[in-house]
Protein backbone atom coordinates (compact mmCIF):
# COMPACT_ATOMS: atom_id res chain seq x y z
CA UNK A 1 0.00 0.00 0.00
CA UNK A 2 1.28 3.11 -0.82
CA UNK A 3 1.97 6.07 1.41
CA UNK A 4 -0.52 8.26 -0.37
CA UNK A 5 -3.07 5.54 -0.10
CA UNK A 6 -2.23 5.69 3.67
CA UNK A 7 -3.10 8.86 4.31
CA UNK A 8 -6.60 8.63 2.22
CA UNK A 9 -7.34 5.99 4.77
CA UNK A 10 -8.66 6.66 8.63
CA UNK A 11 -6.45 4.50 10.97
CA UNK A 12 -8.04 1.56 12.06
CA UNK A 13 -10.53 1.06 9.66
CA UNK A 14 -8.61 -0.36 7.41
CA UNK A 15 -5.52 -2.97 7.24
CA UNK A 16 -3.03 -3.21 4.94
CA UNK A 17 -1.41 -5.66 3.46
CA UNK A 18 0.88 -6.34 0.35
CA UNK A 19 0.16 -9.40 -1.56
CA UNK A 20 1.65 -8.90 -4.45
CA UNK A 21 4.68 -11.24 -3.26
CA UNK A 22 2.37 -13.83 -2.06
CA UNK A 23 4.21 -16.51 -4.16
CA UNK A 24 7.03 -17.29 -5.76
CA UNK A 25 4.78 -19.42 -8.63
CA UNK A 26 4.17 -17.76 -11.38
CA UNK A 27 0.63 -17.27 -13.35
CA UNK A 28 -2.22 -17.87 -11.27
CA UNK A 29 -1.07 -21.30 -9.59
CA UNK A 30 0.00 -19.48 -6.64
CA UNK A 31 -2.61 -17.61 -5.53
CA UNK A 32 -4.90 -20.20 -3.41
CA UNK A 33 -7.49 -20.91 -7.04
CA UNK A 34 -9.10 -24.57 -7.05
CA UNK A 35 -7.50 -27.11 -9.57
CA UNK A 36 -10.82 -26.57 -11.72
CA UNK A 37 -11.05 -22.76 -11.81
CA UNK A 38 -7.32 -22.74 -13.19
CA UNK A 39 -7.93 -24.97 -16.04
CA UNK A 40 -11.10 -23.02 -16.80
CA UNK A 41 -8.43 -19.72 -16.43
CA UNK A 42 -6.48 -21.30 -18.51
CA UNK A 43 -8.59 -22.21 -21.16
CA UNK A 44 -9.59 -18.87 -21.30
CA UNK A 45 -5.68 -17.86 -22.41
CA UNK A 46 -4.91 -15.80 -19.14
CA UNK A 47 -1.70 -16.73 -18.57
CA UNK A 48 -0.66 -13.77 -16.20
CA UNK A 49 -2.54 -12.30 -13.70
CA UNK A 50 -2.90 -8.71 -13.61
CA UNK A 51 -1.84 -6.85 -10.29
CA UNK A 52 -5.05 -6.27 -8.92
CA UNK A 53 -5.86 -9.86 -9.48
CA UNK A 54 -2.97 -11.03 -8.14
CA UNK A 55 -3.25 -9.10 -4.65
CA UNK A 56 -7.64 -9.28 -4.68
CA UNK A 57 -7.56 -12.61 -5.67
CA UNK A 58 -6.25 -14.46 -2.76
CA UNK A 59 -7.58 -12.51 0.05
CA UNK A 60 -11.78 -12.62 -1.74
CA UNK A 61 -10.96 -16.88 -1.50
CA UNK A 62 -10.10 -15.98 2.22
CA UNK A 63 -13.70 -14.71 2.75
CA UNK A 64 -12.02 -11.41 3.97
CA UNK A 65 -13.76 -7.62 3.37
CA UNK A 66 -11.69 -5.85 0.84
CA UNK A 67 -11.61 -2.51 -1.03
CA UNK A 68 -9.60 -2.56 -4.49
CA UNK A 69 -8.46 0.40 -6.01
CA UNK A 70 -7.50 0.32 -9.74
CA UNK A 71 -7.83 2.03 -12.87
CA UNK A 72 -10.20 0.78 -15.43
CA UNK A 73 -8.82 -2.02 -18.24
CA UNK A 74 -7.19 -3.75 -15.23
CA UNK A 75 -9.17 -7.06 -14.80
CA UNK A 76 -11.00 -6.44 -11.70
CA UNK A 77 -13.99 -8.38 -13.02
CA UNK A 78 -11.87 -11.85 -12.59
CA UNK A 79 -10.66 -10.89 -9.62
CA UNK A 80 -13.71 -11.09 -8.01
CA UNK A 81 -15.18 -13.30 -10.04
CA UNK A 82 -12.89 -16.22 -8.92
CA UNK A 83 -13.26 -15.83 -5.48
CA UNK A 84 -17.11 -15.51 -5.48
CA UNK A 85 -17.18 -18.84 -7.70
CA UNK A 86 -14.72 -20.38 -5.58
CA UNK A 87 -16.30 -19.85 -2.16
CA UNK A 88 -19.75 -20.52 -3.48
CA UNK A 89 -18.63 -24.00 -3.99
CA UNK A 90 -17.82 -24.16 -0.40
CA UNK A 91 -20.60 -22.54 1.32
CA UNK A 92 -24.63 -22.32 1.24
CA UNK A 93 -25.90 -19.25 -0.06
CA UNK A 94 -25.69 -16.89 -2.97
CA UNK A 95 -23.52 -14.34 -4.75
CA UNK A 96 -25.11 -10.98 -5.07
CA UNK A 97 -22.89 -8.59 -7.95
CA UNK A 98 -24.35 -4.49 -8.08
CA UNK A 99 -22.99 -2.42 -11.24
CA UNK A 100 -24.18 0.77 -12.66
CA UNK A 101 -24.57 0.23 -16.09
CA UNK A 102 -26.62 -2.52 -18.06
CA UNK A 103 -23.61 -3.62 -20.68
CA UNK A 104 -21.48 -4.08 -17.56
CA UNK A 105 -23.51 -6.51 -15.88
CA UNK A 106 -23.76 -8.82 -19.29
CA UNK A 107 -20.22 -8.64 -19.51
CA UNK A 108 -19.77 -9.61 -15.78
CA UNK A 109 -22.33 -12.29 -16.21
CA UNK A 110 -20.26 -13.70 -19.32
CA UNK A 111 -17.03 -13.74 -17.41
CA UNK A 112 -18.98 -15.67 -14.45
CA UNK A 113 -20.06 -18.70 -16.94
CA UNK A 114 -16.79 -18.20 -19.05
CA UNK A 115 -15.23 -19.39 -15.38
CA UNK A 116 -17.22 -21.07 -13.88
CA UNK A 117 -18.57 -23.36 -16.74
CA UNK A 118 -17.19 -26.48 -15.49
CA UNK A 119 -19.67 -26.26 -12.56
CA UNK A 120 -22.73 -25.67 -14.16
CA UNK A 121 -22.95 -22.32 -12.19
CA UNK A 122 -26.62 -20.72 -11.99
CA UNK A 123 -26.67 -16.74 -12.96
CA UNK A 124 -28.81 -14.75 -13.64
CA UNK A 125 -28.99 -10.33 -14.53
CA UNK A 126 -31.37 -8.45 -13.62
CA UNK A 127 -31.38 -4.83 -15.66
CA UNK A 128 -33.42 -2.11 -16.64
CA UNK A 129 -34.72 -2.59 -20.28
CA UNK A 130 -35.45 -5.69 -20.44
CA UNK A 131 -38.57 -7.62 -19.36
CA UNK A 132 -39.69 -8.45 -16.12
CA UNK A 133 -40.93 -11.83 -16.65
CA UNK A 134 -38.17 -13.68 -17.87
CA UNK A 135 -36.10 -12.51 -15.02
CA UNK A 136 -38.52 -13.82 -12.50
CA UNK A 137 -38.91 -16.98 -14.27
CA UNK A 138 -34.68 -16.60 -13.87
CA UNK A 139 -34.89 -16.27 -9.95
CA UNK A 140 -37.42 -18.68 -9.60
CA UNK A 141 -34.52 -21.31 -10.78
CA UNK A 142 -32.86 -19.90 -8.23
CA UNK A 143 -29.49 -18.71 -9.42
CA UNK A 144 -26.11 -19.34 -7.34
CA UNK A 145 -25.60 -15.37 -8.30
CA UNK A 146 -27.35 -12.78 -9.30
CA UNK A 147 -25.79 -9.91 -11.23
CA UNK A 148 -28.10 -6.54 -10.98
CA UNK A 149 -28.10 -2.53 -11.93
CA UNK A 150 -29.33 -1.22 -8.66
CA UNK A 151 -33.05 0.07 -10.00
CA UNK A 152 -33.91 -2.89 -11.08
CA UNK A 153 -32.87 -5.11 -8.21
CA UNK A 154 -35.20 -2.71 -6.10
CA UNK A 155 -37.82 -3.64 -8.56
CA UNK A 156 -37.68 -6.87 -7.76
CA UNK A 157 -37.26 -6.28 -3.77
CA UNK A 158 -40.45 -4.39 -4.28
CA UNK A 159 -42.67 -6.85 -5.84
CA UNK A 160 -40.90 -9.42 -3.68
CA UNK A 161 -40.00 -11.53 -6.88
CA UNK A 162 -36.36 -11.42 -4.93
CA UNK A 163 -35.05 -12.12 -1.37
CA UNK A 164 -31.76 -10.85 -0.62
CA UNK A 165 -31.64 -13.08 2.74
CA UNK A 166 -29.18 -15.86 1.71
CA UNK A 167 -26.55 -13.91 0.32
CA UNK A 168 -23.06 -14.61 1.35
CA UNK A 169 -20.74 -12.52 -0.43
CA UNK A 170 -21.59 -8.77 -2.03
CA UNK A 171 -19.69 -7.28 -4.42
CA UNK A 172 -20.10 -3.72 -5.49
CA UNK A 173 -18.49 -3.13 -8.42
CA UNK A 174 -17.48 0.61 -9.53
CA UNK A 175 -18.93 1.67 -6.50
CA UNK A 176 -17.62 5.50 -6.63
CA UNK A 177 -19.41 5.29 -10.46
CA UNK A 178 -22.60 4.38 -8.78
CA UNK A 179 -22.63 6.90 -6.37
CA UNK A 180 -21.61 9.43 -9.05
CA UNK A 181 -25.22 8.27 -10.97
CA UNK A 182 -27.06 9.38 -7.92
CA UNK A 183 -27.58 5.43 -6.73
CA UNK A 184 -26.86 5.57 -3.06
CA UNK A 185 -29.91 5.15 -1.49
CA UNK A 186 -30.69 2.19 -3.54
CA UNK A 187 -27.34 1.05 -2.74
CA UNK A 188 -28.43 1.66 0.79
CA UNK A 189 -31.72 -0.27 0.50
CA UNK A 190 -29.99 -3.25 -0.86
CA UNK A 191 -27.56 -3.54 1.72
CA UNK A 192 -29.91 -3.14 4.49
CA UNK A 193 -31.44 -6.02 2.99
CA UNK A 194 -28.77 -8.37 2.92
CA UNK A 195 -27.30 -10.22 6.36
CA UNK A 196 -25.31 -8.15 8.00
CA UNK A 197 -22.72 -11.13 8.40
CA UNK A 198 -21.38 -11.68 4.89
CA UNK A 199 -17.93 -10.93 2.90
CA UNK A 200 -18.47 -7.42 0.98
CA UNK A 201 -15.95 -6.62 -1.57
CA UNK A 202 -15.76 -3.16 -2.75
CA UNK A 203 -13.97 -2.54 -6.47
CA UNK A 204 -13.72 1.42 -7.60
CA UNK A 205 -11.46 3.53 -9.73
CA UNK A 206 -11.17 6.41 -7.07
CA UNK A 207 -11.68 6.29 -3.52
CA UNK A 208 -13.96 9.40 -3.02
CA UNK A 209 -14.97 10.23 1.15
CA UNK A 210 -18.36 8.99 0.38
CA UNK A 211 -16.64 5.26 -0.16
CA UNK A 212 -14.71 5.58 2.99
CA UNK A 213 -17.69 6.41 4.62
CA UNK A 214 -19.39 3.24 2.99
CA UNK A 215 -16.65 1.10 3.69
CA UNK A 216 -16.31 2.08 8.20
CA UNK A 217 -20.18 1.14 7.89
CA UNK A 218 -20.75 -1.41 5.98
CA UNK A 219 -17.51 -3.37 6.16
CA UNK A 220 -15.66 -5.38 9.00
CA UNK A 221 -12.14 -4.18 8.82
CA UNK A 222 -11.61 -4.47 5.35
CA UNK A 223 -8.14 -5.26 3.25
CA UNK A 224 -7.20 -2.19 1.12
CA UNK A 225 -5.83 -2.86 -2.03
CA UNK A 226 -4.37 -0.22 -4.38
CA UNK A 227 -2.17 -1.01 -7.54
CA UNK A 228 -2.26 2.97 -9.02
CA UNK A 229 -2.93 5.98 -7.40
CA UNK A 230 -6.25 7.34 -7.47
CA UNK A 231 -7.30 9.22 -10.69
CA UNK A 232 -4.10 7.85 -12.45
CA UNK A 233 -4.19 7.17 -16.39
CA UNK A 234 -3.44 4.21 -18.08
CA UNK A 235 0.54 4.01 -18.94
CA UNK A 236 0.60 3.31 -22.19
CA UNK A 237 -2.08 5.43 -23.63
CA UNK A 238 -0.32 8.22 -25.90
CA UNK A 239 -2.76 11.45 -24.83
CA UNK A 240 -3.26 14.38 -27.15
CA UNK A 241 -5.02 17.63 -27.14
CA UNK A 242 -6.70 20.21 -29.82
CA UNK A 243 -7.52 23.28 -29.55
CA UNK A 244 -10.57 23.58 -32.16
CA UNK A 245 -13.49 26.27 -32.72
CA UNK A 246 -16.64 24.31 -32.00
CA UNK A 247 -18.43 24.56 -35.42
CA UNK A 248 -15.04 23.12 -36.57
CA UNK A 249 -15.06 19.81 -34.19
CA UNK A 250 -17.03 17.19 -37.35
CA UNK A 251 -13.93 18.20 -39.76
CA UNK A 252 -10.96 17.59 -37.19
CA UNK A 253 -13.11 14.26 -36.84
CA UNK A 254 -12.93 13.76 -40.20
CA UNK A 255 -8.92 14.19 -40.27
CA UNK A 256 -8.15 12.09 -37.00
CA UNK A 257 -10.47 8.99 -38.93
CA UNK A 258 -8.83 9.41 -41.83
CA UNK A 259 -5.29 9.25 -40.29
CA UNK A 260 -6.07 6.24 -37.86
CA UNK A 261 -7.44 3.22 -39.22
CA UNK A 262 -8.20 1.01 -36.13
CA UNK A 263 -11.67 0.71 -34.19
CA UNK A 264 -12.37 4.00 -32.58
CA UNK A 265 -14.77 5.31 -29.51
CA UNK A 266 -15.91 8.66 -29.30
CA UNK A 267 -17.94 10.33 -26.54
CA UNK A 268 -20.27 12.70 -26.27
CA UNK A 269 -21.32 14.86 -23.68
CA UNK A 270 -25.06 14.51 -25.04
CA UNK A 271 -27.72 11.82 -26.25
CA UNK A 272 -28.69 13.96 -28.95
CA UNK A 273 -25.07 15.00 -29.17
CA UNK A 274 -24.03 11.35 -29.95
CA UNK A 275 -26.93 10.37 -32.50
CA UNK A 276 -26.41 13.63 -34.32
CA UNK A 277 -22.56 12.77 -34.61
CA UNK A 278 -23.22 9.39 -35.09
CA UNK A 279 -24.98 10.78 -38.71
CA UNK A 280 -21.85 12.39 -39.38
CA UNK A 281 -19.32 9.91 -39.12
CA UNK A 282 -21.75 7.45 -41.38
CA UNK A 283 -21.77 10.57 -43.94
CA UNK A 284 -17.92 10.71 -43.79
CA UNK A 285 -18.14 7.10 -45.16
CA UNK A 286 -17.69 4.67 -42.02
CA UNK A 287 -19.95 2.14 -40.35
CA UNK A 288 -20.89 3.35 -36.85
CA UNK A 289 -23.25 2.95 -34.08
CA UNK A 290 -24.32 4.89 -31.06
CA UNK A 291 -25.15 3.77 -27.71
CA UNK A 292 -26.51 5.98 -24.71
CA UNK A 293 -29.33 6.26 -22.33
CA UNK A 294 -32.09 6.29 -25.17
CA UNK A 295 -31.19 3.25 -26.83
CA UNK A 296 -33.09 0.23 -26.16
CA UNK A 297 -31.16 -2.88 -24.62
CA UNK A 298 -31.76 -4.87 -27.95
CA UNK A 299 -29.90 -1.48 -29.57
CA UNK A 300 -27.26 -0.90 -27.06
CA UNK A 301 -26.30 -4.99 -27.05
CA UNK A 302 -26.23 -5.00 -31.46
CA UNK A 303 -24.37 -1.44 -31.36
CA UNK A 304 -21.38 -3.20 -28.93
CA UNK A 305 -21.67 -6.75 -29.93
CA UNK A 306 -21.12 -4.80 -33.73
CA UNK A 307 -18.49 -3.36 -32.67
CA UNK A 308 -16.45 -5.93 -31.02
CA UNK A 309 -17.20 -8.25 -34.12
CA UNK A 310 -15.81 -5.34 -36.48
CA UNK A 311 -19.30 -4.41 -38.22
CA UNK A 312 -19.36 -1.04 -36.58
CA UNK A 313 -16.25 1.14 -37.20
CA UNK A 314 -16.74 3.51 -34.98
CA UNK A 315 -19.06 3.80 -31.66
CA UNK A 316 -20.67 6.65 -30.50
CA UNK A 317 -21.31 6.99 -26.98
CA UNK A 318 -22.38 9.19 -23.61
CA UNK A 319 -20.27 8.52 -20.46
CA UNK A 320 -22.88 5.32 -20.09
CA UNK A 321 -19.65 3.79 -21.87
CA UNK A 322 -17.57 4.98 -20.00
CA UNK A 323 -16.87 2.00 -17.63
CA UNK A 324 -19.72 0.10 -19.52
CA UNK A 325 -17.35 -1.19 -22.39
CA UNK A 326 -14.51 -4.27 -22.42
CA UNK A 327 -13.69 -3.95 -25.64
CA UNK A 328 -9.83 -4.97 -26.58
CA UNK A 329 -7.93 -3.47 -29.09
CA UNK A 330 -9.88 0.13 -29.59
CA UNK A 331 -6.97 2.34 -30.90
CA UNK A 332 -8.79 5.17 -30.62
CA UNK A 333 -10.46 6.89 -27.80
CA UNK A 334 -11.91 10.67 -28.95
CA UNK A 335 -13.39 12.86 -26.81
CA UNK A 336 -15.12 14.92 -28.92
CA UNK A 337 -16.90 16.44 -25.65
CA UNK A 338 -14.81 16.85 -22.67
CA UNK A 339 -16.35 15.38 -19.52
CA UNK A 340 -18.07 17.05 -17.27
CA UNK A 341 -16.59 15.81 -14.49
CA UNK A 342 -12.91 15.04 -14.65
CA UNK A 343 -12.78 11.45 -13.07
CA UNK A 344 -14.72 10.61 -16.54
CA UNK A 345 -11.67 11.43 -18.61
CA UNK A 346 -9.52 8.83 -16.15
CA UNK A 347 -12.50 6.35 -17.44
CA UNK A 348 -12.69 7.35 -21.25
CA UNK A 349 -9.29 6.45 -21.94
CA UNK A 350 -9.14 3.49 -20.56
CA UNK A 351 -10.99 1.58 -22.79
CA UNK A 352 -8.29 2.07 -24.91
CA UNK A 353 -4.73 0.49 -23.80
CA UNK A 354 -6.20 -2.08 -21.92
CA UNK A 355 -4.87 -5.45 -20.94
CA UNK A 356 -0.92 -4.30 -21.68
CA UNK A 357 -1.93 -3.04 -24.85
CA UNK A 358 -0.41 0.69 -26.25
CA UNK A 359 -3.27 3.23 -27.26
CA UNK A 360 -4.58 6.95 -28.25
CA UNK A 361 -6.52 9.17 -26.73
CA UNK A 362 -7.47 12.22 -28.36
CA UNK A 363 -9.34 15.02 -26.97
CA UNK A 364 -11.25 18.35 -28.53
CA UNK A 365 -11.19 21.23 -26.33
CA UNK A 366 -12.42 24.98 -26.96
CA UNK A 367 -10.70 28.60 -25.99
CA UNK A 368 -13.56 29.11 -22.71
CA UNK A 369 -12.54 24.95 -21.16
CA UNK A 370 -8.92 26.01 -19.79
CA UNK A 371 -10.76 25.39 -15.94
CA UNK A 372 -11.92 21.33 -17.23
CA UNK A 373 -8.34 20.83 -19.14
CA UNK A 374 -6.65 22.15 -15.52
CA UNK A 375 -8.72 20.25 -13.48
CA UNK A 376 -8.52 16.89 -15.64
CA UNK A 377 -4.55 17.41 -15.67
CA UNK A 378 -4.41 17.90 -11.91
CA UNK A 379 -6.68 15.01 -11.78
CA UNK A 380 -4.35 13.00 -13.55
CA UNK A 381 -0.55 14.58 -12.64
CA UNK A 382 0.15 15.36 -15.78
CA UNK A 383 0.00 17.93 -18.48
CA UNK A 384 -1.42 16.65 -21.53
CA UNK A 385 0.28 17.71 -24.68
CA UNK A 386 -0.92 20.31 -27.10
CA UNK A 387 -0.83 19.43 -31.17
CA UNK A 388 -1.07 21.57 -33.95
CA UNK A 389 -4.30 21.67 -35.34
CA UNK A 390 -3.89 20.30 -39.12
CA UNK A 391 -5.27 21.32 -42.28
CA UNK A 392 -8.80 21.22 -41.60
CA UNK A 393 -12.25 19.93 -44.97
CA UNK A 394 -14.16 22.59 -45.67
CA UNK A 395 -17.55 22.36 -43.54
CA UNK A 396 -19.37 21.94 -46.55
CA UNK A 397 -19.61 23.05 -50.46
CA UNK A 398 -17.49 26.47 -50.23
CA UNK A 399 -17.51 26.97 -46.46
CA UNK A 400 -13.86 26.82 -45.03
CA UNK A 401 -12.91 26.48 -41.04
CA UNK A 402 -12.97 29.83 -39.48
CA UNK A 403 -9.73 32.24 -40.16
CA UNK A 404 -8.50 31.54 -36.57
CA UNK A 405 -8.33 27.69 -36.87
CA UNK A 406 -6.00 28.06 -39.66
CA UNK A 407 -2.98 29.02 -38.50
CA UNK A 408 -2.36 25.70 -37.54
CA UNK A 409 -0.83 26.59 -34.00
CA UNK A 410 -2.01 25.86 -30.68
CA UNK A 411 -3.38 28.45 -28.42
CA UNK A 412 -0.50 31.14 -26.68
CA UNK A 413 -1.64 31.80 -23.31
CA UNK A 414 0.50 31.17 -20.78
CA UNK A 415 -0.18 30.25 -17.12
CA UNK A 416 2.27 29.08 -14.12
CA UNK A 417 2.78 25.49 -13.17
CA UNK A 418 -0.49 24.47 -11.40
CA UNK A 419 0.64 21.20 -9.56
CA UNK A 420 1.70 21.13 -6.29
CA UNK A 421 5.11 20.96 -4.95
CA UNK A 422 4.26 17.86 -3.70
CA UNK A 423 2.62 15.76 -6.56
CA UNK A 424 4.87 14.28 -9.28
CA UNK A 425 5.52 16.39 -12.40
CA UNK A 426 4.82 15.52 -16.02
CA UNK A 427 7.67 13.29 -17.13
CA UNK A 428 6.67 14.28 -21.23
CA UNK A 429 6.12 17.79 -22.79
CA UNK A 430 5.11 18.42 -26.11
CA UNK A 431 7.26 20.78 -28.30
CA UNK A 432 4.51 22.49 -29.14
CA UNK A 433 3.55 23.36 -25.77
CA UNK A 434 6.77 24.76 -24.67
CA UNK A 435 5.90 28.46 -22.90
CA UNK A 436 1.94 27.52 -23.60
CA UNK A 437 -0.21 27.47 -20.54
CA UNK A 438 -3.31 29.10 -19.00
CA UNK A 439 -2.89 32.01 -16.37
CA UNK A 440 -4.27 30.41 -13.07
CA UNK A 441 -6.84 32.37 -11.61
CA UNK A 442 -6.31 33.91 -8.70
Amino acid sequence: MTNQARKSVPPGLIKSVDRSAKSSHSGFSGLGIAPGLLESIGRLKFSEPTPIQKQAIPIGIEGKDLIAIAQTGTGKTLAFAVPMIQRLAQIKGRGLIITPTRELALQIDKALNDVGRTLSLRTTVLIGGAPMGPQRNSLERQPRIIVATPGRLIDHLEHRTVSLAEVQILVLDEADRMLDMGFAPQINKILAAVPKKRQMMLFSATMPKEILALARREMQVPIHVEVAPSGTAPAKVIQEMFFVEKGAKTQLLKVMLEKYHGPVLIFTRTKHGARKLTRDVKKMGHLAAEIHSNRSMPQRREALDGFKSGKYRALVATDIASRGIDVSGIELVVNYDLPSNSEDYVHRIGRTARAGLSGRAISFATLDQKKDIRDIERLIRSDIPISKLPPLPPQRKGDFAPKSLRTNEPPKRPYPDHHSSSGPKSSHRSSNRVGYRWRRRT
